[in-house]
């Protein structure tokens, strides 16, 4: 599990500097007093539901990594690996489809509360 939550941290710092680079560059803006834009919430809930579908995608493929070559998605030949990384990416897509984990809800309010709290500085 180590490794899981080595990854979730290692996500979060860069999650963390890619919002923190938004928040500077619309800082640096002259209309930096405007309230936050539909579209770019918009843009901040797209990229917050994206990053969950990306943590889980990878979350679930170190989940189900088999030691061998007899693993339950038949990864006995040059295919099997192709096919677990396409099915994880859907096990992903569904989760997040059907209401996820809630990383997606904490993303997007802590995009929207540093773009509100640098837009007055």
């Amino acid at each position: 599990m180590l490794p899981l939550a080595t990854f979730a941290a290692s996500a979060a710092i860069g999650v963390g500097k890619a919002i923190a680079g938004s928040v500077a560059a619309n800082a640096a803006k002259p209309d930096a007093a405007a309230p936050v834009s539909e579209a770019a919430k918009a843009k901040a809930r797209k990229t917050a539901t994206e990053f969950e579908s990306m943590f889980l995608e990878q979350s679930l493929d170190r989940l189900t990594q088999s030691e061998g070559t007899d693993g339950p998605l038949g990864e006995n030949g040059t295919g099997g690996g192709v096919y677990r990384s396409m099915l994880t990416k859907e096990y992903a897509t569904q989760v997040v489809k059907s209401g996820g984990v809630g990383i997606a809800d904490q993303v997007y309010r802590e995009m929207m509360r540093l773009q509100e709290g640098g837009r007055g500085a």
